[in-house]
């Protein structure tokens, strides 16, 4: 399973939970702030806290989110540091 990662858009940072299956908990300023779950590559489905079923709304922060988490390219670790 992929690491958490973090993203900033614009001025905000989120920090970036893969859970599986295309879902991730988000944190915002250190707090969790909501479960999304990918529809496409361009559409994200925010998710309902109390039940986890997806939510069917536009909501441009949350694709903002999921357009950053499909670009996210990790960092590859510097090979010299790694043992022979």
């Amino acid at each position: 399973m992929q690491q958490p990662f973090d993203i900033t858009i614009g001025t905000t940072d989120y920090a970036v939970f893969p859970e599986g299956n295309d879902t991730y908990v988000i944190f915002k300023n250190g707090k969790e702030y909501v479960e999304i779950q990918k529809d496409t590559d361009e559409q994200w489905l925010k998710l309902d806290p109390e039940t986890s079923l997806p939510l069917f709304e536009l909501d441009e922060e949350i694709n903002a989110i999921g357009r950053a988490i499909v670009a996210y390219v990790p960092e590859e670790e510097d090979e010299e540091d790694l043992p022979d």
